[in-house]
């Protein structure tokens, strides 16, 4: 197994279960705070958001590839230089975020409302972003420890930090809600407000863990640096332009999704009000960028992890010039998220009604269902952004990522009300599906054409894993029409419940038994598949 797919495994497992957390706890949290706190909610995270990208300008994974790129020449002096000055400089812009956005609250809060046509007050959003300002302080720092760590290809720290910071941000989350709501009968605003402070509360388990993961590999790393024989004595002025020179591209990458979501909430309620649907605003809105959003996001965690875990691995390969291993890395990258993510979608599609009524109740489930099943597919273009942005940092192609994400953007603002007005709340989907497609596309093409990568191989891929999806589509027809002649999956949570289950366990079995006797899994994910073994025999 290779590094890549190790680091990309282990970064995903741990990606993954973060994001199921954060998809299972919105399910007693819309009980608490139902479609009014969630929209809320995501107006509060919006903003923070887009802070915390700006206020670490990147440097993060530029870090992790910085790193890299010293520790593949032996000079292992000038990745914990590089480091120990990025905790500084993330110090300081974490903490002006963090002003920008608790004095600049009630600012924001007027523009994300548009006259408050949303039937939220300016108040309620101001004590929301004010309340998730705090974790500014301590994300940025955090995470360049996470870079630093996944520089030397070690993935573990990440992935054990981010787990933990997920359960305590969910603990202290709900707790919270519930006691505001319930025990001392509290507004809905309050509860949002110390549900959003939750961010804080995890940033603060994060650090103590990766606090003890630096103790326990600081000997070793030391060690490292006493027996180099390469020694670059680059000033640190030099330094910190390269550094940031990596790290520009970063913040783009991770504006691309908030940005969309910002245009969204911008535009969203007056288009919906030109078009007399303003009554359905505001869940619709829920549905797609907080609620909808959380199912979405999860085929996309594949992308997210092995968008960390590729850089380091790729970066070295492209360095050392073996330019055989790089292709093989990018057609790698490429195939996993191909090959994971076109069924998850396709599956959650299928299912958006079954999905949506489990977790969240039937209300609105005609509305809100819909919207899931249309963005659903949005969830591969994500995936396959993340993917295609990190590839062209690790092959030096970083600052075209400046290009696909802003021309991605001018799409958005230039299409989202018009398609609004021409699709109801579904324009906003189709939007962000051009946009997004968009950007991937000329990602894939300035991958090709800067370093003649062939995508010859991944297509032919791509086509199989369609006619695989496809037949598992109809596994998931039929079972529906059987179910549905007995279990009223329609109008009951409970048989919503039944049927998602009963639906992703045939669909997914059906869909890995022919990935695995096709040999398809084993040739993309390599001898891990070998767990199925156990289960199916070829």
């Amino acid at each position: 197994m290779s590094n890549i797919v190790k680091g990309t495994m282990l970064l995903t497992g741990a990606t993954f279960l973060s994001k199921f957390l954060g998809m299972i706890f919105v399910i007693p949290f819309h009980y608490i705070v139902g479609d009014t706190g969630g929209t809320l909610y995501s107006f509060g995270y919006v903003p923070y958001n887009i802070l915390i990208t700006i206020s670490t300008i990147g440097v993060p994974l530029a870090v992790s590839k910085f790193v890299s790129k010293y520790n593949a020449i032996g000079d292992y002096a000038t990745g914990l230089r590089i480091f120990r000055a990025g905790i500084m400089l993330m110090a300081c812009t974490g903490f002006i975020a963090f002003l920008i956005l608790f004095f600049g609250a009630e600012y924001m809060a007027a523009f994300t409302l548009a006259g408050e046509e949303s039937g939220l007050s300016i108040d309620d959003v101001t004590m929301v972003i004010k309340m998730v300002s705090f974790a500014l302080i301590l994300i940025p720092a955090m995470s360049i420890v996470r870079g630093f760590f996944q520089g030397y290809q070690s993935m573990a720290p990440t992935a054990v930090s981010q787990v933990v910071e997920q359960i305590v941000r969910i603990v202290f989350l709900l707790t919270a809600a519930f006691l505001t709501i319930y025990v001392f009968n509290g507004s809905i605003t309050m509860a949002v407000g110390f549900s959003t402070f939750a961010a804080f509360v995890g940033a603060v388990a994060s650090c103590i863990v990766l606090y003890v993961y630096w103790r326990k590999r600081k000997a070793n790393i030391h060690k490292n640096i006493e027996k180099q024989t390469v020694h670059s004595h680059i000033p640190m002025k030099t330094l910190a332009i390269e550094l940031l020179t990596y790290a520009g591209p970063f913040v783009l990458v991770g504006l691309a999704t908030p940005l969309y979501q910002l245009i969204d909430q911008a535009t969203f309620f007056k288009a919906m009000k030109a078009i007399d649907k303003l009554e359905i605003a505001k869940v619709a809105l829920g549905a797609i960028n907080f609620y909808g959003h959380k199912l979405i996001i999860i085929p996309v965690t594949l992308a997210t992890g092995l968008s960390l875990a590729i850089l380091p691995a790729l970066t070295k390969s492209f360095n050392e010039g073996n330019k055989t291993v790089v292709f093989k890395q990018i057609n790698q990258a490429l195939q996993i998220v191909i090959v994971l993510t076109i069924p998850a979608v396709a599956g959650l599609s299928m299912l958006s009604d079954e999905a949506y009524g489990a977790l969240y109740g039937q209300k609105n489930i005609e509305l809100t269902g819909t919207l899931l099943g249309w963005y659903a597919p949005v969830g591969l273009l994500f995936g396959l952004f993340l993917v295609s942005a990190s590839i062209l940092q690790g092959i030096n192609q970083q600052r075209f990522a400046v290009v696909s994400l802003s021309g991605g953007l001018l799409i958005k603002v230039l299409f989202n009300i018009q398609l609004i007005h021409m699709f109801g709340p579904k324009g906003a989907i189709f939007g962000t599906a051009l946009a997004v497609g968009t950007a991937v596309t000329l990602n894939l093409w300035r991958i090709h054409k800067s370093i003649q990568f062939s995508f010859k191989q991944t297509f032919k891929r791509t086509m199989l894993v369609c006619i695989f999806t496809i037949i598992m589509v109809i596994v998931l027809w039929l079972t529906k029409l059987m179910l549905g002649t007995f279990i009223p999956y329609h109008d009951e949570r409970w048989g919503a419940i039944i049927m998602l289950i009963v639906g992703v366990s045939f669909g997914g079995s059906v869909y890995l038994w022919l990935g695995y006797y096709s040999t398809l899994l084993e040739r993309v994910l390599g001898n891990k598949v070998r767990v199925l073994d156990r289960i199916f025999k070829r």
